[in-house]
């Protein structure tokens, strides 16, 4: 089990890696800088708006449904065909509350058209959630790899001709990047869907009144969930624009720091793809759950460590990297955001099992905390420090939540944590300070100093046993 979760994780972040870090320094970052940074802040904002409602759209199917075909295979056809129709009728309504909503924050004309298309775009993504959780329910996990990386792989094709060609990129704005994101997602659901329905056979859509009723119970809190780590996760750059009166500067800034964490983030959630379905089975199956948890926990640390510290030693070489506008300033907020890193990752792995377990009181008790925890927080923080106080509202929020999480699996589950191992994250984290204050002193290239100091960092995992040869010899075998 621990070699089959391995080789599909590798594939699956390898294959996100090279598609999606090829659009964020080729393409996100070009859209960026070719518009004004108040667009640009204003999109954000109306995006982050978006997903605050995304309780509607999903409900907490898609988990749910994850969870219990993982378990319950045979369930898939009945469920899918009174599912889908479901999803459509919360499309509906999604919607009209956004747009409604949007009008009453005061959004002009030209922000609730905006609004409009990205509704469009969540309720395709919703859909595409949806699928994917079929396609991972039934460890196809090389399908859904794919999947997962076809939206930003068309969209890096098309607004790479808008880009790159110096006549259209003098015209091209912010509207045009919201449209052809619909489209690159249409075209993702469609082929997400007819991949399902060549797996699961000819299936017939029904309004199965009692099954909608379960469905909806069953997967309350999940939704419930969903929408607390929204509202805890997205807030930020909401509060931003409603206390500081600044056109959207402070919003566009904070985007510039959080783009390239929140991407990072996307591969710490491709641990929960393949870990929700996996832990369902074993927990159904009465399998201890350790030797997972313990190599996903491994993995997890080395990633955040390298990121981290490559973050914080280069983070005005990344922004310069990446943006022409706001150097100074985004890199400050990307020094804070980048330590949100491992207390999202520790979320993934310890939130996933946990919500694989049913445990939902006790996830939705530490959400809403958290939630509280940032509104709170970003009220103090904001007016006195603007998007840096918005930053260190999210980093204190993320690490409590995930620290509550991760303290209630391991009693949950008898998880062990041994002094010998903690002695092993110590000096690893030792090395590792090291590694790069002494690196960062090299008259080098400073993306030479990151890839030595990467491979270095790999080395000292193995060197303080968090890794063996014989553990990856056993998972290789």
């Amino acid at each position: 089990m621990k070699k089959f979760f391995v080789a599909n994780l590798f594939f699956l972040v390898t294959l996100n890696i090279l598609i999606k870090s090829f659009w964020i320094l080729g393409i996100d970052r070009g859209v960026q800088n070719a518009v004004d940074a108040e667009s640009y802040g204003m999109y954000f904002v109306i995006l982050n708006f978006t997903y605050l409602f995304n309780i509607i759209l999903d409900f907490g199917i898609a988990n749910y449904n994850n969870r219990t075909i993982a378990q319950n295979p045979h369930l898939l056809r009945k469920y899918f065909g009174s599912i889908v129709p479901l999803k459509m009728l919360l499309s509906v309504v999604y919607m009209l509350i956004v747009l409604v909503a949007g009008w009453l924050n005061g959004y002009s004309s030209h922000m609730v058209i905006m609004l409009f298309w990205l509704c469009v775009t969540q309720v395709l993504s919703s859909f595409v959630s949806y699928f994917r959780s079929i396609l991972t329910a039934l460890f196809l996990f090389k399908t859904d790899s794919v999947i997962s990386v076809l939206d930003r792989s068309l969209l890096i094709l098309i607004c790479s001709f808008f880009l790159w060609n110096a006549r259209l990129r003098e015209s091209f704005c912010i509207d045009y990047f919201v449209y052809i994101q619909v489209l690159t997602m249409f075209v993702t659901c469609m082929t997400a869907m007819i991949i399902c329905l060549v797996k699961t056979g000819r299936i017939r859509l029904k309004f199965n009144k009692p099954l909608t009723v379960l469905i909806i119970r069953e997967g309350w809190p999940y939704a419930m969930l969903g929408l607390l780590m929204a509202c805890y996760n997205r807030l930020d750059s909401v509060m931003l624009t409603a206390l500081l009166d600044d056109g959207g500067r402070s919003a566009a800034i904070y985007a510039s720091g959080f783009r390239l964490v929140d991407s990072a983030n996307m591969v710490s959630l491709l641990f929960s793809v393949i870990l929700l379905p996996l832990f369902s089975r074993m927990i159904k199956e009465k399998t201890s759950v350790e030797p997972i948890v313990s190599t996903a926990w491994n993995l997890v640390l080395l990633m955040s460590v390298c990121f981290i510290f490559v973050s914080v030693v280069y983070s005005t070489e990344l922004m310069t990297l990446m943006y022409n506008k706001h150097i100074s300033e985004s890199a400050d907020i990307y020094r804070i955001l980048a330590f949100c890193f491992l207390p999202i990752s520790v979320t993934y792995v310890f939130g996933t099992l946990l919500t694989a377990n049913g445990s939902m009181k006790a996830l939705n008790i530490i959400a809403f905390a958290g939630m509280v925890m940032n509104i709170v927080l970003n009220l103090l923080f904001i007016p006195k420090w603007q998007q840096n106080g918005a930053a260190l509202t999210s980093l204190v929020t993320q690490s409590l939540t995930a620290f509550m999480q991760m303290a209630y699996a391991f009693r949950l589950f008898k998880l062990r944590l041994t002094r010998t191992y903690l002695c092993k994250i110590v000096l690893f984290l030792l090395l590792n300070v090291i590694i790069y204050v002494a690196l960062h002193k090299i008259d080098i290239l400073w993306i030479f100093r990151v890839l030595i100091s990467l491979m270095l960092s790999l080395l000292s995992a193995f060197a303080t046993k968090l890794f063996s040869l014989r553990d990856v010899k056993q998972m290789l075998s």
